[in-house]
This record gives structure tokens, C-alpha cells and sequence, in this order.
């Protein structure tokens, strides 16, 4: 498979702060990769060099097989992490505005905005002011516009920032729907079960530098095994287990790991009578633990 995106020591600086490090990466064409990483670690940067809104002080970025993506950019679709709607416009005038920057014909335009509208369930709202739709509808309209003009590459900056529950399902939805139309799609996320869900592959950035990269089988290989619960009642207990390394307790979920020699049968003895266990199995680490250990290490001190 050929590469969509590479990136070979890529750096850059603003004044004293190095906002990424030498990050090289290689992203297939035809996946779903995410960018990891708490807020400030660089991956908004990384994102712009890609997009030439800013250039690497050093290394080399290919987007698509060129060197520089300005001249390629009616092949891109780029959603900003700073989002916004023309809020006079219609919502299919906004779509057919969009996709005329992008080279498309007005007339297909026109037809294409309305038809893309039908396609996620605001065929009836395309003559709406942006101004009137919901957030949900509203954010729908801006894939819609990053998209308009059928690009091979779709980056997307915090695409699920601020949404709700079903909005977050309705932006999965659109994101897989890219992957099975043949395109390749970037996002970033600080929410690791986002990514989980949805990536083939992950690079995780923390203060600039790549700490881990690969699918994300790779990325879980090697890490310890832990048990994963669905409880009700009151988690103190979970403080109280003998041989516990660490816990990720969000309070209806918890992930525990276990010192080298203790049984997880032994566990659920101990939590059994004490919480409701909805839910109790063995697994791999989560993206969160994996993070976790990349950079801070495996002490939970």
C-alpha cells in the first residue's frame, strides 16, 4: 500500500518552545489514523505543516506523494480545530460556496450541496440559515464542506470537540462512510477512546515528540494484560485489592492491573457482595494505560 502522508524529522519552533521534534511518520493510503496527545503537545502544529500554513524549521513532509501540499490542495479536505459557519448562508449555499473555491463547477455544485444534505438527514433543512441549525446539524454541514469536492486526503482537527453523545456517533458514522468511499482520514484527538474505536493506526504525541507510532496492535503489544470491569456501587474497594499495580477507575469502568503471580479469579472473589459487576474480563491495555506508560512510566506514583 502506498503511503498518503510521510513526515522525516519534522520540526518546529516558536521562539523558545519547540512545538514538535523531529517526528517522522508514514501514514497508508486508504486509513483512518489518529493523532494522540493532551492539549499543547503538537498536534495542531504538526497538522498545519502538513497543510503549509506553517513550514517545518527542518525535515521533509510528502502529502500525497508532493513535497509542498499547496499545490495539491483541491485533493485535501481540511476541517480546522477553530471551527465556523457562515452563519447568513443557507446550508446548501454554503456547501456549493465551498466546493466552487475547490474547482468544482457552480451548477454541480448547486446539485451536489443538496444531494450531500439528503445523504445525512438535512435534505429538508437546505434552505436553512446556518444561523437556525443545531450544533449537531451545524457541525454536520462543515464535514460536509470539507468534503465537498471529493478529496483523497480528509484531516480533521478535534472533530469531537464540544459534541454530544449522538453527535460523537453521528461523526464516527461520517469518518468510517470516508474510509469505505477510498479516502484516507487524519484526526486528532485527546480522547482515547475515540481513537480506539475508529483508527487503524495511531501516533501518540506528548510536549512535541512522537512516543509511540504503528497500528494499534503494535502499539498494545508487550503491555501487560488487565482486567476490565462495568460496576455499580461504591469503588473504594478497588483501593483495598492485594497484588493491584494500577487502576483507572472512571467510576462505572474500571481497568485494574495486576502484580506479576496474582490471580484475577481471586479478584473477582473479593469484589463479588462488595460492587454489581456488570462486566469482568481480561484484556489488553487500553489506549489510555498505553499512553499513561509512554510518558509517565509505569509507576502510579
Amino acid at each position: 500500500m502506498t503511503d498518503a502522508l510521510t513526515l522525516d524529522h519534522v520540526s518546529k519552533r516558536f521562539g523558545s518552545h519547540q512545538a514538535v521534534d523531529a517526528i517522522s511518520l508514514r501514514i497508508p493510503a486508504g486509513s483512518i489514523y489518529g493523532f494522540l496527545g493532551q492539549n499543547g503537545a503538537g498536534k495542531t502544529t504538526t497538522i498545519r505543516m502538513i497543510m503549509s500554513i506553517y513550514y517545518p524549521d527542518s525535515g521533509q513532509i510528502t502529502v500525497l506523494g508532493e513535497p509542498n501540499s499547496e499545490s495539491i490542495k483541491d485533493r485535501l479536505g481540511y476541517l480546522p480545530e477553530e471551527k465556523g459557519l457562515y452563519k447568513k448562508m443557507k446550508a446548501w449555499e454554503l456547501l456549493a460556496y465551498f466546493g466552487t473555491l475547490k474547482g468544482v463547477p457552480k451548477a454541480d455544485a448547486k446539485v451536489k450541496a443538496r444531494q450531500l444534505l439528503e445523504t445525512v438527514g438535512l435534505g429538508e433543512f437546505s434552505d436553512h440559515r446556518c444561523e437556525q441549525l443545531s450544533k449537531g446539524m451545524g457541525q454536520k454541514v462543515q464535514i460536509l464542506a470539507t468534503i465537498m469536492h471529493d478529496p483523497e486526503l480528509v484531516i480533521l482537527d478535534e472533530p469531537f470537540s464540544g459534541l454530544d453523545p449522538v453527535n460523537v456517533e453521528m461523526m464516527r458514522e461520517v469518518i468510517l462512510k470516508m474510509k469505505r468511499d477510498g479516502r484516507t482520514v487524519i484526526f486528532s484527538t485527546h480522547v482515547m477512546e475515540n481513537a480506539e474505536k475508529l483508527c487503524d493506526g495511531i501516533v501518540m504525541i506528548h510536549r512535541g515528540q512522537k512516543v509511540l507510532d504503528g497500528t494499534l496492535a503494535e502499539v498494545k503489544t508487550g503491555g501487560d494484560r488487565g482486567i476490565q470491569i462495568d460496576y455499580d456501587g461504591d469503588s473504594s474497594i478497588l483501593r483495598e485489592l492485594p497484588g493491584i499495580t494500577r487502576i483507572n477507575d472512571s467510576g462505572k469502568h474500571a481497568e485494574i492491573f495486576l502484580a506479576t503471580g496474582t490471580d484475577p479469579q481471586e479478584i473477582l472473589k473479593r469484589l463479588v457482595g462488595r460492587l454489581v459487576i456488570r462486566r469482568f474480563d481480561l484484556r489488553e491495555p487500553s489506549l489510555h494505560e498505553v499512553f499513561f506508560r509512554a510518558v509517565k512510566g509505569e509507576s502510579h506514583e
